[in-house]
């Protein structure tokens, strides 16, 4: 089976808008953003399926999820982040952290935002500061 987008991602075979990573997940700008700091948040595994991470892992994610979420909060104007998990477009589990001021901030039908490679890589540094604050 060939790689994800995802894990090519990780790899860097594929070019991103890196937040942060450890050693078991991954956290970039999503690049068809619903809202500025619009982040995907992914395990380093490759599974297609959320709900079939073990648990363990599965705890982690959402815990890493809330680690890039209060950062996120720290610097996009918001009243909070929402969170999405759809799994349909990329065969890779992954959460989508969504910064929301109204509940369509968070409706994927709409069209989503067009950024500057330089508009994206600022976004990414100021979240990247607030994850160090």
């Amino acid at each position: 089976m060939a790689n994800s987008l995802f894990t090519k991602i990780i790899k860097g075979e594929i070019p991103c808008y890196k937040i942060d990573e450890n050693e078991d997940f991954f956290a970039f700008l999503d690049i068809s953003p619903l809202s500025i700091g619009h982040t995907l948040v992914i395990p380093k595994q490759e599974t297609d399926y959320i709900f079939s991470l073990d648990d363990e892992l599965y705890k982690g994610l959402f815990l890493y999820a809330k680690k890039i979420a209060l950062a996120i909060e720290k610097v996009v104007d918001c009243k909070r982040i929402g969170i999405a998990v759809i799994g349909l477009e990329v065969p890779h589990a992954h959460i989508h952290l969504v910064p929301m001021n109204v509940m369509s901030d968070i409706d994927f039908k709409k069209a989503k935002l067009k950024l500057s490679n330089r508009e994206f890589e600022e976004i990414a540094k100021k979240i990247q500061k607030a994850l160090v604050l």
